[in-house]
């Protein structure tokens, strides 16, 4: 019995009492700031739009590109410095400020030098997707997701969920800092991930999921499973018995 997957370690979000309620996301991770590799779409509009398309690509390294290729060439890389370049107003520095501080910097840098508040400039300023990685037991791989923000439920999801195997439980979650990496842990078989700060991804996040135990004994992951391996095990041991006694 113990080497079976119990269905309260396959269960996501479970509730203590089986009653009906309503979930309160407490939203208490701050805004997000920007980091190293991230990729801003910025978008500038104004009345006459010729005078805002130097500042607005067109996919002229890669006119046939789409999606997420598209902002590959079309983005703004944050170098390694922290600082993007924008056409004419050259590199902008934007480590650590929110997405919605970049537009006000750009919208004042603009104003200052280029535009008079006749010319009504509407500045847009988004990270190009959420960005993360998943690895262990769950499609493995590199995921985007073009959204605001990102839960680690939807994260699972777009990945393609997480396996019998895999560990619920105890999901790591490992962020990046100006100051290095951080690993984090969250119990996604329980009601109370929804309050925990790391509910929402981050662009660059890494999700491991590891396996369980009874990956490692190999005798499956339902009773059934369990019990033809088992007997399995047995008849060929019996079989093995009866031929050396004889």
């Amino acid at each position: 019995m113990s080497s079976c997957v119990s269905t309260k370690r396959l269960k996501y979000l479970q509730e203590s009492e089986a009653v009906d309620s309503i979930i309160s996301v407490e939203r208490i991770q701050k805004p997000y700031r920007i980091q190293t590799n991230d990729l801003l779409s910025i978008r500038v509009k104004a009345l006459d739009q010729e005078l805002v398309g130097m500042f607005n690509p067109i996919g002229e390294e890669n006119p046939n590109a789409t999606g997420e290729e598209r902002m590959y060439y079309d983005g703004f890389l944050v170098d390694s410095h922290g600082n993007i370049r924008v056409p004419t107003l050259g590199e902008v520095n934007v480590l650590g400020y929110t997405v919605e501080e970049v537009r006000e910097k750009i919208e004042e840098a603009l104003l200052e030098g280029y535009f008079t508040q006749e010319a009504n400039i509407f500045v847009t300023v988004k990270l190009a997707g959420i960005r993360y990685t998943t690895i262990g037991e769950i499609g493995s791989g590199s995921q985007v997701i073009y959204k605001e923000q990102v839960t680690i439920m939807e994260a699972i999801a777009n990945a393609g969920d997480i396996t019998d195997y895999g560990d619920r439980t105890d999901v790591v979650i490992v962020r990046q800092y100006p100051g290095g990496e951080k690993r984090h842990h969250i119990d996604l078989t329980t009601i109370d991930a929804v309050k925990s700060p790391y509910y929402f991804i981050q662009p660059n996040d890494l999700i491991i999921v590891n396996p369980l135990p009874q990956k490692a004994w190999g005798l499956g992951t339902t009773g059934l499973e369990t019990f033809r391996t088992v007997t399995t095990v047995l008849a060929f041991l019996s079989s093995a018995i009866l031929l050396i006694t004889r």
